[in-house]
């Protein structure tokens, strides 16, 4: 089988495995300045109003720097763009554009390519990430996103389902409300702009925790990022990890588990699970991934 393709960028920093780029993960509903407050943003003495979506801005790098919003995993990709145009315009960016990618046909246009070279700043919209993944992997656009994280100062930022797409392993569906039977949780391959991390977000409104564990069981190797509403984590080199919002963000840690029984039950049957560590983190609280360096494309 022939190699892929690689651009003169890879070629010259091949050895340099730590990405230059930054991801902003968002566990959704992230404040946008247009909508009442939570019951949970007017009891929180510390919230600030689009505090998420300014940092992102405040993260753009260069003069009059281009956003690129992919609304692909939305099934109503027009108002999904509509929403992020109003809110970036409002905070100051000139230039934004839409990658509308809505079929695999679609992610073959060169222009694709063009409009991501052009980015200082990447938003993927929420949705659903199986229509993201399914879409966008193994495209030359998806490909060079990856590559301009690894070797650019770019920030790409995803909410919701934009959000869970980012890691490998990617949870993308749960049968049960709270993922406690296995075979309940619905394990793919992300977009990989994050390897052994498995994000999760709504993460404490929708009681995530279980399906994360579930997830974290068949693979300790792992680290479960749960992501609260209107909560984030912008990371850096990697794997420096600094919480932004208004929630929690919770941290699943599953090296030092002491025992299992997922390998030995049957599908359908409740699952156990011992010594898992787990880390509560509010904003401005910082985490280093315990992951391996490695090559980010």
């Amino acid at each position: 089988m022939a190699r892929k393709q690689v651009s003169k960028r890879y070629e010259r920093h091949k050895d340099s495995p730590v990405p230059k780029g930054r991801l902003l993960a968002i566990g959704g509903s992230e404040d946008k300045g247009n909508s009442e407050l939570s019951d949970e943003q007017k009891q929180n003495s510390g919230f600030i109003k689009e505090e998420i979506l300014k940092r992102f801005v405040d993260e753009l790098k260069g003069d009059n720097p281009t956003v690129l919003v992919v609304p692909t995993a939305s099934g109503e990709p027009e108002e999904s763009a509509k929403d992020y145009i109003k809110v970036f315009s409002d905070l100051g960016v000139k230039k934004i554009e839409i990658l509308d990618i809505r079929t695999r046909q679609d992610a073959l246009n060169p222009e694709g390519c063009e409009m991501v070279e052009r980015a200082s700043g990447i938003m993927f919209t929420g949705g659903d990430q199986l229509r993201l993944t399914s879409i966008l992997g193994g495209t030359a656009v998806l490909q060079l996103m990856k590559e301009r994280y690894t070797y650019d100062n770019i920030i790409i930022a995803g909410t919701s389902a934009g959000a869970a797409a980012m890691s490998t392993p990617m949870i993308y569906e749960g049968d049960t409300e709270g993922g406690y039977i296995k075979g309940d949780v619905r394990i793919t391959t992300g977009l990989e702009f994050m390897r052994d991390v498995a994000i999760d977000t709504h993460f404490i409104a929708r009681g995530r925790i279980v399906r994360m564990s579930q997830a974290i069981a068949t693979n300790p190797g792992c680290i479960g990022i749960g992501l609260e509403e209107d909560t984030a984590i912008l990371v850096t080199e990697g794997k420096e990890m600094e919480v932004i919002g208004s929630g929690l963000i919770t941290v699943v840690d599953g090296s030092n588990i002491s025992h299992t029984n997922i390998y030995e039950i049957k599908t359908g049957e409740t699952f156990t699970v011992r010594d898992l560590k787990v880390h509560l983190l509010s904003n401005g609280q910082r985490y280093t991934l315990p992951i391996y360096d490695q090559l980010h494309i």
